[in-house]
C-alpha cells in the first residue's frame, strides 16, 4: 500500500512538472498613444497612464492584436 501511495505521489509530481507554463501577454496602450506587447499581464507597468487593450495567450497572437490596433488607429 505504501508503494502504491508513493508511486501515485511521484506520478502526480511528474504531471505537475510537465504541464506547460502559461504566460499571458497583453497589449498595453500608454497615455501618449504608444502601444507595446507586455510579457506578463499579472505584472503590469507602474503608474496610471496606461490601459490594457488586449490579452492573448502567446506572443504571436499579441503581436497580431497590436498590429490590428495600429491599423484601426488605436495605437501610434
Amino acid at each position: 500500500m505504501k508503494r502504491l501511495i508513493f508511486s501515485v505521489g511521484i506520478l502526480a509530481l511528474g504531471f505537475a512538472a510537465a504541464s506547460p507554463a502559461r504566460a499571458n501577454f497583453a497589449v498595453i496602450r500608454f497615455a501618449d498613444g504608444y502601444c507595446q506587447v507586455w510579457w506578463d499581464r499579472s505584472a503590469p507597468p507602474w503608474g496610471v497612464a496606461w490601459s490594457m487593450i488586449a490579452i492573448r495567450p502567446d506572443w504571436w497572437s499579441a503581436q497580431v492584436a497590436l498590429d490590428w490596433a495600429t491599423t484601426l488607429g488605436d495605437c501610434n
